[in-house]
């Protein structure tokens, strides 16, 4: 009996502390299922100087599937945010749904063959076809440098199917004594264009991809002229060979920069991205069931994108909301009567909008500096009255212009009303001369009748 006794504490013990880490094990559980991916304290929120917002993420559990990126701290100095091989990110905005990145290598890489050695090809990019990204269409430039040679490209899905290209002349000289390599001025001294065809070209890319094949070829038989200029193809930020242009077509003897600075591309990414089949045809966009998608504030939307290549949506926070929509609560509203040159009468700020009036006494637009302006006949006033002793119910409103004691009150349950310009109603239009009266049987608070004028 003695033996038990003592072994029924043991017995009821062993199931009890079995429950208590089983109920743990279900608490932690839920606590993880309620949890949004990405937003927990472990994962990282920055790379370096780069912010690294969900759904982006570093790291298992801290990303949306396909935005994972690599944080690179093999090198010296300030560590390194890279999606893809080569491509340094230095930038993410999630309103623009763009990444922006720098190319390290500074230009595709280009391996030569053929008579001459001139011909050749290349790649850029390396982003992976089932990915997020593809290059940003209207946002990046193919650039081409070098005299007498001729870019081309191409898609790399095995088809050869040629997207852009460019050719860019060095001007050989009759006596072939000579080459000119850039078109600084016009005949009327105005400046050309930067890159129009002389040492260099640029052209548009028309369908974003993720990745890209580039074939080149000399124009020039002899390649007499081949040294002057470095034999570079870029794609690159609309607008940075601009800048970069002096110092990558300099010619003079005995300049020997580096020419290859790193390279800045933007990218786009949509969520669920798939290759378009047909043209036109969308293959992916918002789910049905609000559940499966991405966007996860309550006031955000969601947006199909459809382009060249491929499809998939995007998540927006809502007008008048800004921050993360791709978390829950991460859309917050705007105080717009923070923000300068917003509203220079009375502003009052309201949920995703806010109201703009002039001050009390003063009508005209407050949207724009000295907009409103004073009346000189002061404020407009109405006492509203109404009461019931026939079916239907009797209502007016009497105003007044200037003196309140000249207020002629009538009935009962009188309510006074400031009627302002925010309402929209001049001075003319109530028909009210100054120090005057006038009774109007429509006004909004009371009952108006068909064919009475409302003001």
């Amino acid at each position: 009996i003695g033996a038990t006794i003592m072994e029924q504490p043991a017995a009821t013990m062993i199931p009890a502390a079995a429950l208590t880490v089983l109920l743990l094990q279900l608490c932690l559980s839920a606590a993880a299922a309620q949890a949004t991916p990405g937003a927990g304290s472990r994962c990282p929120t920055s790379c370096g100087a780069v912010r690294v917002p969900y759904p982006f993420g570093i790291g298992d559990g801290c990303y949306w599937p396909g935005f994972n990126l690599t944080c690179d701290r093999t090198r010296a100095g300030e560590p390194r945010l890279l999606v893809g091989r080569e491509l340094h990110v230095v930038e993410i905005s999630l309103a623009n749904s763009t990444v922006r990145v720098v190319d390290g290598a500074g230009q595709v890489k280009l391996n030569f063959t053929g008579p001459g050695g001139l011909d050749g090809s290349g790649a850029w990019g390396g982003l992976g076809a089932a990915g997020p990204y593809v290059l940003s269409e209207w946002r990046n430039q193919f650039v081409v440098t070098g005299c007498n040679v001729q870019a081309t490209l191409v898609g790399d899905g095995g088809g050869g199917n040629v997207i852009s290209g460019c050719s860019s002349f060095c001007s050989i000289n009759d006596k072939w004594t000579g080459a000119v390599t850039n078109s600084s001025s016009t005949a009327d001294g105005a400046a050309a264009a930067t890159c129009s065809g002389i040492g260099c070209c640029e052209t548009p890319v028309p369908i974003g991809r993720p990745s890209y094949r580039v074939e080149i070829k000399s124009l020039d038989s002899s390649n007499e002229y081949a040294d002057r200029l470095p034999i570079a193809v870029r794609v690159a930020e609309r607008g940075w060979f601009d800048g970069a242009s002096a110092a990558l077509l300099n010619d003079s003897p005995g300049y020997s920069p580096s020419r290859r600075p790193a390279v800045p591309a933007v990218l786009e990414f949509v969520v669920d991205s798939k290759p378009v089949v047909l043209p036109g045809v969308a293959t992916s966009g918002c789910p049905v069931d609000a559940r499966r998608s991405a966007c996860r504030s309550s006031h955000a939307s969601c947006r199909n994108v459809s382009g060249n290549y491929r499809s998939g949506y995007v998540c927006r926070c809502l007008d008048g909301y800004q921050g993360n929509p791709y978390l829950a609560g991460g859309c917050q509203d705007i105080d717009e009567c923070t923000l300068p040159d917003m509203c220079f009468g009375e502003c009052t700020n309201t949920a995703g909008g806010h109201l703009c009036r002039c001050p009390r006494g003063a009508h005209g637009d407050p949207r724009i500096r000295n907009g409103c302006i004073r009346s000189s006949l002061g404020e407009f006033k109405c006492r509203h009255w109404s009461w019931q002793w026939s079916s239907p119910s009797n209502h007016g409103t009497w105003c007044y212009l200037g003196d309140p004691k000249d207020e002629a009150t009538e009935g009962k349950n009188a309510q006074e009303e400031i009627l302002q310009a925010k309402s929209r109603a001049s001075v003319a239009a109530i028909g009210v001369s100054e120090g005057g009266h006038r009774r109007e049987d429509d006004h909004p608070l009371g009952g108006a009748t068909k064919g009475n004028k409302q003001f």
